[in-house]
């Protein structure tokens, strides 16, 4: 099973990505256009031409996930601008779960990254 947590580092592709990629060809798009290592616990997502199917790449410590998740009605009305960094950009965790769900997560308020347990002294 798949979690995600807040500590991780999720990198979207901006372009969109043939889907008739598996793991291999994936992998070779993270390390060269992406520039980042594959094995580095990243999880990297990307979709489609016609912007109604996502897939996620991740690596666990054993071997790689690769997941796939399409729309049966619709697309996503939200990607990334091509203006990005290296071809890709960077979400929190909280924004992946909004994208997953066909939303735009630049509109997601999320926890802030730090917050006092306790009350103020």
């Amino acid at each position: 099973m798949i979690q995600i947590t807040p500590q991780m580092r999720i990198v979207v592709a901006v372009e969109p990505v043939d889907f008739r990629k598996g793991i291999d060809g994936l992998v070779r798009l993270c390390r060269e256009t992406f520039e980042h290592d594959p094995f580095s616990g990243c999880v990297f997502v990307f979709r489609n031409r016609k912007a109604t199917a996502l897939k996620v790449l991740l690596y666990d410590g054993q071997g790689f996930w690769l997941c796939h998740k399409r729309f049966s009605n619709g697309r996503f009305g939200w990607w990334p601008s091509r203006g990005a960094e290296k071809g890709a950009r960077t979400l929190a965790a909280h924004q992946l779960q909004v994208l997953f769900s066909g939303g735009n997560p630049d509109a997601a308020r999320g926890a802030p990254l730090w917050r006092p347990v306790g009350p103020a002294r």
